[in-house]
C-alpha cells in the first residue's frame, strides 16, 4: 500500500507542479510578488497532497524564531521536500540553489524571476563569491536566504559534512542565523519515490549571534542542527519500537 500510495503521490506531485507552472506562467510577466505567490500555492498545494495522498503530515516547529525581513538561515537537507516546505512559511524564502536548474523550463524561470541565488559549483572559489555577491543583494531586499550547508541531500545517518559556503555567508552579511533542524529523510528519503507514512517536522531553533569566530560559528551550528535533527531521529526509532 506504501509503494502504490507513493507513486500515486509522485505522479500527482509532478502533475500540478506542470498545472501550476504551465498554468500560471503569465504570472512570469507580471511583477515579482505574482510568482513568488504562484511558488507558494505550489508549496502549499504539494504538504496537502503529501499528507492526504501519502499519509505524511508536515509540522513546523519553533516558529517563534522565524526570522523576517533579511535574514540567513541554515538547514539539514535530506529530502527534496526541504526545498519546498520553508515556502509554506517563510515570508519571502530564497534558496540557493545549483545554476543547471536555472534553464529548465517553467522551473528555471519561475527561479529567475523570484530571483533565487543559482551558484555555479564547478567553478569553486568563483562560485563562491559570486554567491555571497548575489545573497548580499537579496538580504538587502529583505528576503530570508536559505541555504543547505552540506550542499547536497544527504541520507538519514550519514556523518555531517558542512561546506564554507555558510561561513562565508555569516561572516559577509554579519547577521544572525536561524539553524533548521528536520527529519524529513525518515519519510521522504533523498532517493527513490516511496514516501512513508508520518510526520516530517521542520523545527526553527534560536538564531545563532552575529560576530562569531568562523570556528566557533561552524562548530555551534553543527551541533544545534544535528543535535536537534538526531533527536528527531531518536524519537522516531523509539515510537517505531513502542
Amino acid at each position: 500500500m506504501t509503494s502504490l500510495r507513493s507513486l500515486i503521490f509522485v505522479l500527482w506531485l509532478y502533475l500540478s507542479m506542470a498545472v501550476f507552472a504551465v498554468g500560471l506562467s503569465p504570472a512570469l510577466v507580471l511583477p515579482y510578488g505574482a510568482a513568488m505567490a504562484v511558488i507558494r500555492g505550489w508549496a502549499r498545494f504539494c504538504l496537502f497532497g503529501l499528507r492526504w495522498i501519502a499519509g505524511v503530515k508536515v509540522e513546523f516547529r519553533g516558529l517563534e524564531h522565524l526570522p523576517t525581513g533579511g535574514a540567513l538561515l541554515a538547514g539539514k537537507h535530506q529530502s527534496m521536500l526541504d526545498v519546498i516546505a520553508p515556502f509554506a512559511v517563510l515570508p519571502d524564502n530564497c534558496f540557493i540553489m545549483k545554476k543547471e536548474l536555472m534553464p529548465l523550463p517553467f522551473f528555471g524561470w519561475f527561479a529567475w524571476k523570484t530571483k533565487m541565488i543559482a551558484v555555479d559549483r564547478s567553478a569553486h572559489s568563483k562560485a563562491l563569491k559570486d554567491m555571497v555577491r548575489q545573497a548580499r543583494a537579496r538580504f538587502a531586499e529583505g528576503r530570508q536566504i536559505l541555504i543547505f550547508p552540506e550542499g547536497t541531500r544527504a541520507p538519514v545517518g550519514a556523518p555531517a559534512d558542512y561546506k564554507p559556503g555558510i561561513a562565508a555567508l555569516y561572516r559577509d552579511l554579519e547577521c544572525p542565523c536561524t539553524p533548521m533542524a528536520t527529519n524529513s529523510g525518515v519519510h521522504w528519503p533523498a532517493h527513490g519515490f516511496r514516501r512513508y507514512p508520518g510526520t516530517v517536522v521542520y523545527e526553527f531553533l534560536p538564531a545563532i549571534p552575529a560576530g562569531l569566530k568562523r570556528a566557533e560559528f561552524m562548530a555551534v551550528l553543527e551541533e544545534r542542527i544535528e543535535g536537534a535533527s538526531g533527536a528527531m531521529l531518536a524519537a522516531e526509532k523509539r515510537a517505531a519500537l513502542a
